[in-house]
């Protein structure tokens, strides 16, 4: 296996997708998220009707279920002593034998999608109102539902877009976190052009590097770790999409057809920013 093949090498076993790459560093938008440097990181798939909300064991008894446990331990009683070193776990509904990878130059991608929860941003919406805190987590109106607050509000739909990116360049701070929001720019405008739906209320993406890697200061567009990255989101969200509904007509055309899902239909106000003029600049 070429060196390339190697990086970010994936494994996937009794519901959990393991990616490997030794002293990675990753930062992570999902349960338990912000930036960690550990071996791997994981996607756990759950059951249909799943309710835990102690998801660090819950995280801790699938991993060793699977035997797929990260092999730094940072104690002999488990990951959950060293909550804050806790490798990444994203959790989705969506079955991980439609999990799909990608690599474009030092970029390789995991993507599970599923889109029974969409989040729809009308460009023309009515006067809605934003949901309270006591309001989200709940989908009895089949509107509302997502990963904000509380444990319990992390649990995903038998939708959500998880994606894992790593790249084996060794990126600058700043370049790590815009990492993040390009893999979410391709998913979402992969995910518009697939299914109408800019996202799902329950999406998590993480993103890794290699700090011994060659050094990148950028991650925007344009750049080469950038356009990888697009690149393979791209690819693997539409794979895994084809795997999960080809030949199931179950993506929903609309929030209302939708088990789940969120429009948000609320009105921001918009204002223009107070400009200042200096004293010299008056006179």
């Amino acid at each position: 296996m070429t060196e390339r093949a190697q990086a970010y090498r994936a494994i996937r076993r009794d519901g959990v997708l393991r990616v490997d790459r030794p002293e990675t560093e990753w930062l992570s938008s999902g349960w338990n998220g912000g930036r960690r440097r550990t071996d791997c990181a994981y996607n756990v798939s759950v059951p249909e009707g799943w309710s835990r909300t102690d998801l660090a064991a819950y995280a801790d008894e699938r991993l060793e279920r699977a035997d797929l446990e990260c092999l730094e331990r940072h104690s002999q009683n488990g990951l959950r002593d060293a909550i804050e070193d806790r490798p990444p776990v994203l959790f989705t509904g969506v079955d991980l034998e439609h999990a799909r990878g990608a690599r474009c130059g030092s970029v390789t991608v995991y993507a599970t999608a599923g889109i029974s929860n969409p989040a729809a941003l009308p460009m023309d919406p009515d006067s809605g109102t934003l949901p309270t805190d006591s309001d989200f987590g709940s989908t009895s109106d089949g509107r509302r539902g997502g990963e904000r607050g509380s444990e319990a509000d992390t649990r995903p739909d038998p939708g959500t877009v998880n994606l894992v990116v790593g790249t084996t360049r060794a990126l600058a701070d700043g370049a790590l976190a815009n990492l993040l929001a390009v893999a979410a720019e391709a998913k979402a405008a992969t995910l518009l052009a697939t299914t109408g739906f800019p996202g799902t209320t329950t999406d998590a993406i993480v993103v890794g590097h290699d700090p011994a890697g060659r050094a990148a200061a950028f991650t925007g567009s344009a750049t080469p770790v950038g356009e990888a990255t697009r690149a393979c989101v791209r690819e693997t969200v539409r794979a895994s999409l084809r795997s999960r509904y080809d030949g199931d007509g179950s993506i929903p055309d609309s929030v209302a057809d939708a088990d789940h899902g969120t429009a948000t239909d609320v009105r921001a106000q918009v204002f223009q920013p107070a400009l200042e003029e200096s004293e010299d600049r008056a006179q």
